[in-house]
This record gives structure tokens, C-alpha cells and sequence, in this order.
């Protein structure tokens, strides 16, 4: 039987047993269990490596030790628990050990420690436990290579079946997405770039970051080459489930766990206590996008916002090297978003250059979502402190991912492929030379942000000037109205006081009439520069596609009815001038 077939067999036992419901719980229940059942077999090739080293895992508590099947005297496989008293030992003796590992004593303990805070034995029947044992046992054996290759596409599996288990679907990007972010983004190995990802669900693009590093050794790399790959990447997790599904997954890599994924809530570390040392070179990551976090979190942050996706946003760029490079997978409504939006873009593109963006059609990331998505590359510009609104961002090139031929839609069976991203590849370029080599195409096309940027800003400014002033003559007012205050402050003499506030409520109400003046003059500036910051660009180049959506020809014919009433109307301009024209004529 080979392992897809094992997986799906582990979950048929698991659905006749009574403690497990849902996909999700399956799921959490065969990962704890086969991460212990791979760290096992990980133990073993440690000890060979070193004769002196010592598990973190009490004797009992290794897999080797109550979960292996082991040889009786007839050379039959049995299990060394009988099926009446495992559950006992799983929830009364393994859980509370492993929940308990001083994770102060190594790197391995805390991540073990980690793993199993949350982590629990849904399973409630010892014989169907002891089945599933039994399956891992005949299917899993690290130590064989092609058995090795396949966990792989295993893993696959179990996170394809992540995605359809409710709201857990959150965790997954497909692999092609990761492996071309990371593709583009290319963390160097000779340079010791470092590789974050703050919302690193199942590990997704730190095991693409590794595979991409790993590529990069060759006969002729040093020792510390090799080594140096796994220290190069971190990651940052919330939930229980996606942190034991990432940790597994990186054992599953050959990656010595050693407190490379943390399990936190990235956005709960304060704005200012994030250190120098904290930058990295590469950020690529696919962070939560229509969650929300509460008031206390969001702030610190320059743009105080309850949306995960726009704290996010804002926390990469700070935690981007000078220099550095992201990757970062955003919806349709971070482009086209306005107001704390905007703000952020705006942020965003003084500080960094934001190059490229790939937009990507529907269903790319269905069953979980039909929202279209689009994958952001910047890189963090120098800090430049001369008091003046400095953009690194002048020119933005748009790629739009077509589906491939015959493909209507992304789809479980139909997901997008990375060979499909061959073309963009071909067309990057290099960013040492600003992307000259760049062309524009039926998919490819670039905004001239730097233009559009200055000429709104220049359409604005007499705007925005003429608020200045009048909001300079409003506080004038102000001011003028609490000298007069002043000037009767302990006068009691009615006659005495009542002129000056007669003046002092003609100058508020002049004070408040000029402020609206200053807003609205403000407004009108902000209609004018605002819209720069909308990147939901639609492609130039493309033929207009026809749609059959409801929504969209209604608006298309009320556009139509406002054209041909507009076009009726000069008609009627123009003949009315020419009659007009004809009778003076003849009375002349």
C-alpha cells in the first residue's frame, strides 16, 4: 500500500472512532503522532551521527519505546501497550510529560514543549489507537529514501485536506505560490540572508526558503554552507494546529528543530519592542487577511487598524534590513482600500519599492476563498531624514497571471502549477539595473507612479494651501476670542461685559465658518491626491472581457443611458443654436 493510500486509511479508523470529529481533528491527531513517530526515527540518525547524544524525550515516552511494534518470540510484530490500557498511558502519562519538558534545558525541549501545549489524543478507542499505530509503523520509515521523497507529496495531501476543513483552510498557500515568491525574492546563501515569516502557517514558504538555500550548496560549499541553511529561517505561528503541522513539517525536511518557529501571536509584540536584531534580509509570507485583532494590539502602530492583514502590512516593512525583500500575498481589497488603507500604501512606497505586482486570477486559493489575490514585491529603500515626503517607489510594473489553456478556473483537482509561472520568470529581469530589460505585453504593463504622484501632488497643493491659510485664520479667531474672554474675566458689570461677548460669538461663529472653509478646501486637495494610492489597476493591454454578470451589464447599461441622454441633450444644444441662428438671419 503506499502512503496516500496509508493516510486515507488512518482516517477511515479514525472516523469509526467515537472521540474524533472532523477533518480538523483527524488532522491534528495524526500529526502529533506522526511527528513523533519522524523525530523518532530523526533520534536515530542523530545517535548515529553522535554516540553522545541524548534525547530530550524520557525513555518511556519515545515512540521506540510504547508505540513501535516490536517482534515477538514467534517474529510476529505486536504492540508492546495492549489496547485496554493505551489510551490511559497517552492521556495520563505521555500528554502531561510532554505538555510539562522543562523547555529551559535545550532548544529541543522547548520546541517538543511547544508542540504538545495544545496538542490532544481525541482518539478514545485503544484498538483503533493501536490500528492507526500499526499503519504508521508499516508506512513510514524514514530511513528508506524513496519513502523519504514521498512524505512530501503526503504532506501535500493532509494540507489539501487542511483546506477543506473550515475555517482551518486559513493556513494553506498552494506550493506553486510559495515556491515562485521565494523563487523571485532569492534569499542568498553566500550572503547568509535570513528568511522570516511572520504568519508561517504549516511552513509553506519556509520549507520552499530551504529547498531554495539547499540549491545554492554545491560539492565545492564549505561545512558551514550546509549547516548554515537551517539558522537562516524563522517563523512565526499563532495557532496550535498549523505550528505542529509547521514544525513536522520542517523534521519532514531534514531541518534540525532548534526554536526555529515560534508559537505567538506575531501582532502581540509591541511596535517598539521589536529589536534591531530582529530585521531580516527576506520576508515572504501569506499573512491572515479578513481577520481582526483587538484595540490593545494595533496600538502602537503608526496607522492603528483592528484588520490582521493591515498590521501586517505595516509590521514587514519595519521589520525589513535596508535593502531587504518580500513577498507578501494580499487581496484585491488592500489595492483598491482607502482611508487607513491608503495611509499604508503611502507608508509602503516612501519607504520601500514596491517594483512588482502579480495579480493572480480566481480561485487560485478555492475551496477556502474566490477572493483574487495578488503577490506584492518590494524591496526597503535607505531611510533618507531630510525632512522632506521622500517616495522610493517611481515605477510599478503589473503582471497579470492568466489562467492556462482551456482552464476556466482553479480548482482541489486543477490547482495552479509553478511551471505556470515560467513566463514571468523569463520577463523579471534584474533589479540592479531598475528592470530594463522589461517589456511591456499582452499581460505585463507599468504605472509611472512618480508622474501620476507629482502631478496629483501639484493639483493638490493650491488646495491644501488654501486650508493652510484658512486654518490659520480660524486659530487666529481662536485667538482673538480668548483675549476678549480674558479681557472680562472677573468683570461683573453687565453692561461692561455684554459688547465684548456680542464680538466674541460674532468671531466663533466667523471661526467656525472659515474651519469649514479649511475642511472642505482640504477635501478637495485629498480628491485629487488620494486616488494615486488605488492599485487595483485594471490591464491596458488586455481586450475587455465579456461578462455576463448581472451587476455588471446593469451598470454597463446605466452607463450607456447616461451617454446616450448626454449625447441627446448636445443634439438638442446644438440644433436649438442653429434655429436660433437661422431666424436671427432671416429677421435680419
Amino acid at each position: 500500500m503506499n502512503l496516500s493510500s496509508t493516510i486515507k486509511s488512518i482516517q477511515d479508523i479514525m472516523r469509526k472512532d467515537d472521540g474524533v470529529d472532523g477533518d480538523a481533528q483527524r488532522l491534528g491527531q495524526l500529526t502529533w503522532m506522526l511527528f513523533l513517530k519522524v523525530f523518532d526515527q530523526r533520534e536515530e540518525e542523530w545517535e548515529d551521527d553522535d554516540p553522545n547524544y541524548k534525547s530530550p524525550l524520557p525513555d518511556a515516552m519515545r515512540w521506540r519505546n510504547w508505540a513501535a511494534y516490536v517482534e515477538d518470540s514467534d517474529g510476529k510484530k505486536k504492540p508492546q501497550i495492549a489496547g485496554s490500557a493505551i489510551i490511559s498511558f497517552v492521556n495520563n502519562e505521555l500528554f502531561p510529560t510532554l505538555k510539562e519538558l522543562d523547555a529551559s534545558i535545550s532548544p529541543q525541549h522547548k520546541v517538543i514543549r511547544s508542540v504538545f501545549e495544545d496538542a490532544n489524543n481525541y482518539m478514545k478507542t485503544g484498538t483503533q489507537l493501536l490500528a492507526v499505530i500499526e499503519k504508521l509503523e508499516e508506512a513510514i520509515n524514514f530511513h528508506d529514501f524513496k519513502t523519504r521523497a514521498n512524505l512530501g507529496d503526503v504532506y501535500e495531501q493532509m494540507l489539501n485536506d487542511l483546506r477543506g476543513a473550515g475555517n482551518a483552510g486559513e493556513f494553506y498557500t498552494p506550493r506553486a505560490i510559495t515556491q515562485f515568491m521565494v523563487d523571485r525574492v532569492n534569499p542568498r546563501l553566500d550572503k547568509r540572508e535570513r528568511v522570516l515569516d511572520p504568519a508561517c502557517g504549516t511552513g509553506g514558504f519556509l520549507t520552499a526558503a530551504i529547498d531554495h538555500l539547499r540549491h545554492q550548496v554545491t560539492t565545492k560549499s564549505k561545512v558551514e554552507d550546509r549547516r548554515a541553511v537551517d539558522r537562516l529561517i524563522r517563523g512565526i505561528e499563532k495557532k496550535q494546529l498549523p505550528h505542529l503541522l509547521c514544525t513536522t513539517n520542517l523534521v519532514l525536511h531534514d531541518v534540525d528543530v532548534d526554536g526555529q518557529v515560534e508559537r505567538k501571536n506575531t501582532l502581540a509584540t509591541g511596535w517598539n519592542d521589536w529589536k534591531a536584531q530582529d530585521r531580516v534580509e527576506c520576508i515572504v509570507t501569506n499573512p491572515p487577511f479578513g481577520g481582526y485583532e483587538d484595540d490593545s494590539i494595533a496600538a502602537g502602530y503608526h496607522h492603528p487598524t483592528k484588520e490582521t492583514a493591515d498590521l501586517f502590512m505595516q509590521l514587514i516593512v519595519k521589520l525589513l534590513e535596508e535593502d531587504g525583500r518580500a513577498g507578501v500575498v494580499l487581496p484585491d481589497g488592500f489595492l483598491f482600500g482607502d482611508g487607513i488603507k491608503n495611509e499604508i500604501k503611502r507608508r509602503l512606497m516612501q519607504q520601500c519599492k514596491l517594483h512588482t505586482i502579480v495579480r493572480l486570477p480566481k480561485g487560485v486559493f478555492a475551496p477556502y476563498t474566490t477572493i483574487k489575490t495578488n503577490l506584492l514585491f518590494f524591496t526597503k529603500g535607505t531611510a533618507v531624514e531630510d525632512g522632506t515626503e521622500h517616495f522610493h517607489t517611481d515605477t510599478i510594473w503589473y503582471y497579470e497571471h492568466p489562467y492556462p489553456p482551456g482552464y476556466k478556473s482553479y480548482s482541489k483537482t486543477k490547482p495552479i502549477r509553478f511551471e505556470e509561472f515560467k513566463p514571468e520568470q523569463d520577463w523579471w529581469g534584474n533589479e540592479a539595473n531598475d528592470f530594463a530589460e522589461r517589456v511591456e505585453n499582452e499581460f505585463a504593463w507599468k504605472v509611472d507612479f512618480k508622474t501620476k504622484r507629482e502631478q496629483a501632488e501639484a493639483a493638490a497643493k493650491p488646495h491644501w494651501d488654501r486650508s493652510e491659510q484658512l486654518s490659520n485664520e480660524a486659530n487666529a479667531l481662536d485667538n482673538r476670542i480668548r483675549d476678549l474672554r480674558e479681557s472680562i474675566r472677573g468683570v461683573s458689570d453687565a453692561a461692561l461685559r455684554q459688547p465684548v461677548e456680542i464680538e466674541i460669538d460674532r468671531l466663533r461663529l466667523q471661526a467656525e465658518a472659515v474651519r469649514m472653509q479649511a475642511r472642505d478646501a482640504k477635501a478637495a486637495g485629498d480628491r485629487l491626491y488620494w486616488p494615486i494610492f488605488n492599485l487595483d489597476l485594471k490591464n491596458p493591454n488586455a481586450p475587455e472581457e465579456e461578462s455576463h454578470d448581472p451587476d455588471v451589464l446593469l451598470d454597463k447599461y446605466k452607463t450607456l443611458l447616461g451617454q446616450i441622454e448626454e449625447t441627446e441633450n448636445l443634439l438638442k444644444s446644438e440644433l436649438a443654436a442653429a434655429l436660433a441662428h437661422h431666424f436671427v438671419d432671416e429677421d435680419a
